[in-house]
């Protein structure tokens, strides 16, 4: 019996089809990911990296003080533009309470970025 082989554009078909597919069982049977949303910055410490957010983009969060914000540790890449008050800041949050000895102290973590 001899070698059997695909001719070239079928094969890539295969697999860009098997890629396809993949992508789609992923996110449809795969974990939730947390949403992005934007907000305004209300202020920022950069001595301990406290970010207050607040605006349409943090209403339904869990965390939002009585001020209508959203406060917790800013986590950046390096060389991340600081942000400053009134800036727009696209983000996700991370409420860390129920983890057992989660650092830094505050309990929400926030993950983003300065929009331009």
């Amino acid at each position: 019996m001899g070698n059997v082989t695909l001719p070239t554009p079928v094969f890539v078909a295969g697999g860009a089809l098997c890629l396809v597919a993949g992508y789609l069982i992923g996110t449809v049977a795969g974990p939730d990911t947390p949403n992005r949303s934007t907000a305004t910055v209300a202020s920022f410490d950069s001595r301990t990296s406290t970010l207050c957010l607040e605006g349409k983009g943090v209403e339904d969060e869990k965390a939002v003080n009585d001020d209508g914000e959203l406060c917790g540790i800013w986590n950046h890449s390096a060389g991340a533009t600081l942000p400053d008050k009134g800036d727009k800041f696209r983000f996700v949050s991370m409420d860390t309470s129920g983890v057992s000895g989660a650092e830094p102290e505050s309990k929400v973590l926030i993950y983003g970025t300065v929009v331009k």
